[in-house]
């Protein structure tokens, strides 16, 4: 039976909420990053054959078809209308805000080229700030490693190891 992409993503998503794990669950299971678990899961990303046991373990119920899908390699692309949304609108506002300062860095260091996103690999983490807040910690590391102009005393993973929440 042919599947359309939004047919699959929605099988996938609804297989992990009745499953009941998140992202980092799944992700500590299969030893992915909890990003990369998510685009497995939104056919973002190709499921390597290494990965179907390490997958299957960890969603029982996963279907032979569905994982034969996600074999497939994927269509990565985006619907322009996710910009609409809160999360994803910070997201990129974040990057066009800080991106030619990065690019100045990235030229600096490594000269004339650019964050590969072939060869990346991409996490986000729940850390606490020096003032105790909860803080949203993205990393995004590809074969330049950029880091933004910022104070290292403030940078939690510089000053601490990451803690799991």
């Amino acid at each position: 039976m042919e599947h359309n992409k939004g047919s699959i993503v929605s099988e996938l998503q609804a297989l992990k909420n009745k499953n009941g794990k998140s992202y980092n669950q799944l992700a500590e299971e299969t030893g992915l990053t909890n990003v990369y678990v998510a685009q497995l899961l939104r056919r973002q990303a190709q499921l390597k054959p290494d990965t179907v046991p390490k997958l299957r373990a960890a969603l029982p119920n996963l279907p032979e078809q569905l994982i034969h899908e996600m074999m497939k390699p994927p269509l990565r692309s985006y619907d322009p209308n996710l910009i609409q949304d809160p999360t994803i609108y910070r997201l990129n506002e974040a990057v066009m805000h800080f991106g030619e300062s990065i690019k100045d860095i990235i030229n600096e260091e490594f000269g004339d080229g650019i964050m590969s996103a072939i060869d990346f690999y991409c996490s986000v983490d729940k850390v606490k700030g020096i003032d105790g807040k909860d803080r949203v910690l993205l990393t995004f590391d590809g074969k330049y490693l950029p880091h933004s102009e910022q104070k290292s005393e403030h940078m939690v993973s510089r000053t601490r190891p990451l803690e799991k929440q």
